[in-house]
């Protein structure tokens, strides 16, 4: 299975790196997994709506420059849909099974996703009706990548 993560934004925090490192390493062992970062938008704080969209159309037009025809694409979205670590896991395991081998998750900026990006979207995905930081997702959404993987092989993790 290839997994290939696009982000928007630069990860700066060096306990983000430390922690994305470790899950990449232990991703290696059950899938090909790759982080692409994309430039996001400058966006003041006191933006007008169009000028919002704005920003997340060319945030946007960026992620899906890095999205192949032939990937499945989950976008990370706070009105997606909540599953668990276990349905995360059986989503995985039923995509490999079907011929999916190529799935990409879709990290959106400060703003979130394009209209684009969503209509790219064959599964929106939600962690949580909070918001995170999208460097932190990240980290959390490789966690997760990882537990499914050890879900799906009948592997121990800590509960």
């Amino acid at each position: 299975m290839k997994i290939t993560i696009i982000s928007v934004g630069k990860l700066k925090e060096k306990y983000l790196k430390q922690g994305i490192a470790e899950y990449m390493k232990r991703l290696s062992a059950y899938a090909k997994v790759d982080i692409v970062e994309v430039a996001d938008e400058k966006a003041p704080e006191n933006m007008s709506e169009a000028e919002m969209e704005e920003v997340k159309r060319k945030e946007g037009e960026r992620i899906l420059s890095h999205v192949q025809q032939d990937t499945y694409v989950i976008t990370l979205e706070i009105n997606g849909k909540m599953i668990s670590s276990e349905q995360l896991a059986d989503k995985m395991d039923q995509l490999a099974t079907y011929g999916k081998s190529k799935i990409a998750f879709l990290i959106g900026g400060s703003l979130g996703i394009s209209e684009a990006v969503q209509k790219r979207s064959d599964y929106a995905l939600s962690f949580s009706k909070m918001t995170f930081p999208h460097q932190l997702m990240r980290l959390v959404l490789l966690e997760q990548v990882y537990r499914g993987f050890r879900i799906i092989r009948g592997e121990p993790y800590h509960k």
